[in-house]
């Protein structure tokens, strides 16, 4: 396997020495962005999104507006879609177009591999989040967030908590955790939205949050995913909160000091307290501008510009 891939479509298929260079390009973006003002002039990308987003859409045309890329933005609901085009003839419309890159977020877990397979040389695809299969991004700009706080991974302790059965984030940064090595990474979640055993494997699971939350370094809190509950009961927001939200009395439980992770969009009240996530000891904001960085950095090292 060649590491300098085509496109990132996951982590578990990626060689960590491209994902450790991406985590050092996007810290090296951060300490003097000037210097990639124009890396990649006359490039093209193209961001599709079939779902909803803030934080992802937007920071990966900042993240090539800074490089110096010219962006288009296509949003499903506003394209042939709705004429009953399939995913694969929209690819195909936009790829004869000349784009260099293209950024796919879809609601389908598998969506991004046929695009993948049938895809120019010259075209390259990230995902930006596939169902609740897959979120590479997500996952790099929480390693590189990590690694702010904790140089060496082997000695730090990260729980995820929430909703993890129907979460890309939780399959994709555990993948990545594990691949830099982290020294426990434990996992928790509510009845019937625990993880699956791939992404359990290596992991130390817990059904007691309070348990789960003892002596840990890092807590990443996961919302509720209403989109993907299709035929379950959404929890009562003030009782899910109760027995499975991160309040200042449950972070007193971690390690001194203990960071807090949150990918967004947040659900206050719920899965986090607000006196948490705007706390001294919330990283959520550092995560958001992370994300710019990190996705600079996939940008440029896709296209090698």
């Amino acid at each position: 396997m060649t590491d300098r891939p085509q496109h990132l479509i996951d982590i578990a298929s990626q060689d960590t020495t491209f994902l450790r260079r991406v985590l050092d390009q996007a810290a090296a973006m951060r300490a003097n962005p000037d210097a990639f003002r124009q890396a990649g002039s006359g490039r093209l990308m193209v961001n599709l999104f079939y779902e909803p987003s803030t934080r992802t859409r937007v920071s990966f045309e900042i993240a090539a507006l800074k490089l110096g890329l010219q962006v288009v933005n296509v949003a499903a609901a506003d394209s042939s879609v709705k004429k009953g085009e399939t995913l694969m003839d929209t690819f195909r419309t936009l790829e004869a177009m000349g784009p260099d890159l293209l950024v796919l977020r879809h609601p389908e877990d598998e969506a991004l591999v046929p695009l993948a397979a049938a895809a120019a040389p010259g075209t390259h695809l990230v995902n930006a989040g596939s169902g609740s299969r897959a979120h590479p991004t997500q996952a790099l700009l929480d390693a590189m967030t990590l690694l702010d706080e904790h140089p060496d991974l082997s000695q730090a302790k990260v729980l995820i908590a929430g909703d993890l059965h129907h979460s890309r984030v939780t399959r994709s940064s555990a993948a990545l955790l594990k691949k830099l090595g982290i020294g426990e990474l434990r996992l928790c979640a509510p009845p019937g939205l625990e993880a699956g055993p791939e992404v359990s494997a290596g992991a130390v699971v817990f059904d007691d949050f309070d348990a789960a939350l003892a002596g840990v370094d890092v807590v990443m809190m996961l919302r509720i995913q209403h989109e993907r509950l299709a035929g379950m009961d959404i929890p009562d927001p003030e009782a899910y909160h109760r027995e499975w939200g991160l309040t200042p009395e449950r972070l007193a439980l971690a390690a001194p000091q203990a960071r807090v992770m949150h990918p967004g969009p947040m659900n206050r009240g719920v899965e986090i307290a607000s006196e948490v996530a705007d706390g001294p000891q919330s990283l959520i904001q550092q995560q958001v501008a992370n994300g710019v960085f990190t996705r600079m950095a996939v940008i440029h090292e896709l296209l090698k510009v």
